[in-house]
């Protein structure tokens, strides 16, 4: 009889994950240049024209450099990790943490992206970091591009819809190789690459009224991305003996909404168009079913001789991505359209929906997970999944977040269960151990983590670190590593 794994691998990588611009703050300190996050203000709820005010124009940016434009801009704020971080590293030690993923911000290393030297202050920063990570032995886990292009580049360039940032990134790609080759052996390109999609100036600091062709403009600036991929995986591998590099992925696992063949396609559509970037990554190709979609939207990609050659030959080691929720799809303009932040779709009605109207799926994680392994045969890592949600703090400063237990307890259970499918998987590293600035509100009322930090919206607070109920529950986790629920 075939053996099959009936449990998490001895070596699973438990963790969490955070980005440097929702997180570290000191902004302006350390030697730092201004990034594209640095350019998102907090809009208070009831002044949203939608959930999310993430892309930015050429005005804006200008009034904001010039003073004209007043408002609070949370993400250059964070949580104080760049002053707090062998606090909160002792607190993920506590838990038991095997591995921490953090963003290194492109623009403390090179604060205007194309420097020419890279900047001594910013790289002593993370190596304190990775030391004080490797004292209580937790594996890096960094990525590259986390939502944070150097404003200069932007102003400079357009961002990534310019060729020039292939250069800019595979320099200071190189620069922190060499500089962290002994102490960071995971690494990932950049943060949820399809974002260029949803937000070109967050997914690579384009700003859109400077394009002629929206599209055109998205799809060359990804080509642009994933061939400096491919040269950092050449790169990494050439500095970093053993080292392993991921890409990484919004995935946004979706249903046909009837067995209508027409919601069945437009489904199969949904899904091709979202693992269209992992195919590239993964498989080293343009998938052929982006030949037509291309062709349809005027889309012509400019490609330097021996780029596909280079995608073909230096792919990924480990594909990442986060999971929040799934979609429900229908060509049918009835039913009722679910709330989640940035994506569409109806609402499924055998789902509950989070406060912020994401639906919870845990079924859906191991779909996705057996889906990805089919594909691609490549070892996963789930390094973002998790609950916001309100959490509030008792009288004595505890915080009963049973929610999030449930939830976490519900994914990391389908899991499992995708590991006795057959699904080779890495790690897990739940989004936002800590409480951070939310990405697509720059609020702080959605909470994601296990350690409270006191903040408000409006950036009120001590910024006091407390243990929630999911602390402990996440710790016996980790020691029974994944059996104790």
């Amino acid at each position: 009889m075939t053996k099959f794994k009936q449990k998490f691998p001895d070596h699973f990588l438990w963790g969490g994950a955070t980005a440097a611009n929702q997180l570290e703050g000191a902004y302006d300190q350390g030697g730092k240049g201004l990034s594209s996050a640095d350019m998102v203000a907090y809009v208070p709820k009831a002044e949203r024209s939608n959930d999310h005010a993430i892309e930015i124009s050429s005005e804006r940016i200008a009034q904001i450099l010039s003073g004209e434009f007043n408002a609070r801009f949370p993400k250059r704020e964070g949580v104080d990790f760049y002053h707090r971080y062998k606090e909160d590293i002792a607190l993920f030690a506590e838990m038991g943490f095997k591995v921490f993923r953090l963003s290194i911000n492109w623009a403390r290393i090179y604060p205007n992206g194309d420097d020419a030297q890279p900047n001594e202050a910013g790289l002593k920063f993370y190596d304190d970091v990775f030391d004080e990570l490797h004292k209580y032995g937790i594996e890096p886990l960094v990525t590259l591009a986390h939502y944070e292009t150097p404003l200069g580049l932007t102003q400079k360039y357009n961002g990534w819809a310019s060729r020039k940032l292939v250069d800019c990134f595979t320099r200071y790609a190189e620069t922190v190789f060499r500089r962290y080759k002994d102490k960071v052996k995971y690494w990932i390109t950049f943060n949820e690459i399809n974002m260029m999609t949803l937000s070109p100036f967050t997914g690579g600091g384009v700003v859109i009224d400077r394009a002629g062709n929206k599209l055109q403009t998205i799809y060359q600036a990804l080509h642009h991305q994933f061939v400096a991929s491919s040269l950092a995986t050449r790169l990494v591998h050439e500095i970093i003996p053993g080292s392993r590099m991921g890409c990484m992925l919004a995935r946004m696992e979706s249903y046909a909404a009837t067995c209508n063949p027409e919601d069945v396609r437009l489904n199969q559509h949904e899904n091709q168009l979202n693992l269209y970037f992992t195919d590239v990554h993964a498989r080293g190709e343009y998938p052929k079913y982006m030949d037509r979609y291309f062709a349809e939207h005027n889309i012509v990609l400019h490609k330097e001789p021996g780029d596909d050659e280079l995608l073909k030959q230096y792919t990924v080691d480990y594909v990442a991505f986060s999971y929040y929720m799934t979609l429900t799809l229908s060509v049918s303009p009835e039913g009722e359209r679910a709330q989640g932040n940035l994506f569409g779709g109806i609402r499924n009605p055998y789902l509950k929906a989070s406060e912020w109207g994401w639906q919870i799926d845990p079924t859906g994680l191991r779909i996705m997970l057996n889906t990805m392994y089919d594909r691609y045969q490549k070892p996963l890592f789930i390094v973002e999944n998790g609950l916001g949600a309100y959490d509030k703090v008792e009288p004595d400063g505890s915080i009963h977040d049973s929610y999030r237990i449930d939830y976490l307890r519900q994914h990391i259970a389908q899991m499992k269960e995708a590991i006795m499918d057959g699904v080779e998987l890495m790690g897990y590293t739940s989004w936002g151990p800590i409480d951070l600035v939310s990405m697509s509100t720059s609020e702080m009322s959605k909470r994601y983590g296990f350690i409270y930090v006191d903040l408000d919206d409006d950036g009120n607070g001590t910024l006091n670190r407390s243990k929630k109920d999911s602390f402990h529950w996440y710790k016996k986790v980790i020691a029974s590593n994944g059996e104790e629920l």
